[in-house]
C-alpha cells in the first residue's frame, strides 16, 4: 500500500469510529465516546458545533468543581441532555452554568444537579475541553437534509412506537457517515493509481480487516457493559411519622429495599455495587447470568433531622470474560483497569478468530461470476466441519 492508501484507511476508520460513537449515542440516548455542543453557551472552551470526547461517568470518577459534565436537565431546553460547567455544589446537588451564561442553571427553574443525572464528563486537560472543531456542525448538517427523509420513515411507521423522531435522525446520520467510510475505506483499490504499485487488484490486507472487526467488537463491549450501568438514586424522606412506604424512615433510623439488576445481554456479567454516603449494600457484588435477574439489598439511613435526602449507589458492570475473583482484584485498582483488561481479552480472542479463520495471509475478494456464492459458503462450512 502507498502511503496515500494508508492515509485513506486511516482516515475511513476513524469515521466509521466516529459513526458507531455517533449512533449509539443516539439510540442510548446518551453520548458515547463523543458529543458535541449546539449553541454558544459554553464559549470560549466550546463553540457551537463543536465536538468534544466524552467520559462515562462511571469512568470520569467523582464529580468537582470547574468540570465540564454533560447531565439530564429537567427544565432547560425542556428537558434533556446539556453540556454546561460544574460552578458549585451544595447538599442539594452540584450548580452548573453555561461559561458564557451571566448566571447560573439553578438561579432559573432548574434545580441542583445530582450525581444520578450526570451521564458524562467532557475530556478535559487541566481546565482545557478538548474539543473536534465542526464535528457538531457535520453531524447537524446531515441530520438536517435527512428530516424530509426522516418524516416520510416516521409517518409510514404510523407516528407512533419505534425510534423517536431524533433518534431515527441519528440513525440516519450515521448511516450516512458509515457509507463515506466505507467508500473512503474502499476508494483506494478503485482508483487508478498511475505509479506502479506491488499491491493486488482485490486483495484486502488482513490487518484491514482485522481492525474494523476489533473495533466493533471494543466499541459494543464497553457500550454493554457501560450504559446499562450507573448510578441508582433514592429520594428517601427523614420523619417522625414513617409509612409504609420504604423510602419515608422514621428520623435517625434507616430501611431497606431491593435492588434488581437486569442483563439481557447474551453474556454473563458480574456487577460490584458502591454505596454512597449513609448507604450499605448486602451482597457488594453480584454474577448475573445472560437473559436474567438478580437482586441486592440497599439499605438506606438518614439523620435525625427531618427532610428530604438523597442516596444513591453506583453500579458497575463488567462482561465475564475472566474470573470474577480476577475482575474483582481489577476493580479494586480502578473500574478503568477493569473494563481495558476485558476490552483487551476480547480484542484477543476476535483477533485469534480472525486468524483462525483467514489465516495471517490476505484476503482475495473473488468475483461471483468465479465461484458462486453458495457454494463457497457450503464448501467453508465442510472445511470446518
Amino acid at each position: 500500500m502507498t502511503l496515500r492508501s494508508y492515509v485513506e484507511w486511516a482516515l475511513g476508520l476513524f469515521l466509521v469510529i466516529i459513526v458507531l460513537a455517533l449512533l449509539l449515542g443516539q439510540l442510548l440516548g446518551q453520548p458515547i465516546l463523543l458529543g458535541f455542543v449546539s449553541t454558544g453557551s459554553m464559549e470560549p472552551a466550546m463553540n457551537a458545533g463543536d465536538g468534544f470526547v466524552a467520559v462515562p461517568s462511571l469512568l470520569a470518577g467523582d464529580t468537582s468543581e470547574d468540570d465540564v459534565v454533560v447531565f439530564e436537565a429537567e427544565e432547560l431546553h425542556g428537558g434533556g441532555l446539556t453540556t454546561h460547567r460544574v460552578v458549585g455544589e451544595t447538599d442539594e446537588g452540584y450548580i452548573t452554568r453555561g461559561d458564557a451564561n451571566p448566571f447560573t442553571d439553578q438561579d432559573g427553574d432548574e434545580p441542583p444537579v445530582s450525581d444520578g443525572q450526570i451521564v458524562a464528563h467532557a475530556l478535559q486537560v487541566g481546565d482545557t475541553v478538548v474539543t473536534i472543531p465542526h464535528l457538531g456542525t457535520v453531524v447537524m448538517g446531515f441530520q438536517s437534509g435527512a428530516d424530509s427523509v426522516q418524516q416520510s420513515v416516521v409517518s409510514a411507521m404510523g407516528g407512533e412506537g419505534g425510534l423517536e423522531r431524533t433518534q431515527l435522525g441519528g440513525a440516519f446520520v450515521a448511516l450516512g457517515m458509515f457509507f463515506i467510510g466505507l467508500a473512503v475505506l474502499t476508494g483506494s483499490r478503485n482508483a487508478r493509481d498511475i505509479t506502479r504499485s506491488s499491491s493486488r487488484p482485490d486483495v484486502v490486507k488482513i490487518w484491514v480487516v482485522g481492525g474494523a472487526v476489533l473495533v466493533v467488537l471494543v466499541v459494543a463491549a464497553t457500550a454493554a457493559m457501560v450504559v446499562p450501568a450507573g448510578i441508582q438514586e433514592y429520594g428517601v424522606a427523614s420523619s417522625e411519622t414513617p409509612e409504609e412506604d420504604p423510602l419515608v424512615i422514621e428520623a435517625g433510623g434507616s430501611s431497606t429495599v431491593e435492588h434488581t439488576v437486569r442483563n439481557d445481554g447474551f453474556v454473563p456479567v458480574v456487577v460490584f455495587f458502591e454505596p454512597g454516603e449513609d448507604v450499605t449494600t448486602e451482597p457488594d457484588r453480584t454474577w448475573v447470568s445472560r437473559g436474567s435477574t438478580a437482586e441486592t439489598s440497599v439499605t438506606l439511613s438518614v439523620p435525625a433531622e427531618e427532610g428530604r435526602y438523597t442516596r444513591h449507589v453506583t453500579e458497575h458492570r463488567y462482561l465475564v470474560v475472566l474470573p470474577p475473583t480476577l475482575i474483582g482484584g481489577l476493580h479494586s485498582i480502578h473500574p478503568l483497569v477493569a473494563l481495558l483488561s476485558i476490552n483487551a481479552v476480547i480484542a484477543m480472542g476476535g483477533l485469534v478468530a480472525i486468524v483462525a479463520l483467514f489465516g495471517t495471509g490476505d484476503i482475495r475478494l473473488r468475483s461471483g461470476k468465479d465461484v458462486p456464492l453458495a457454494y463457497r459458503l457450503r464448501r467453508k462450512i465442510r472445511k470446518w466441519l
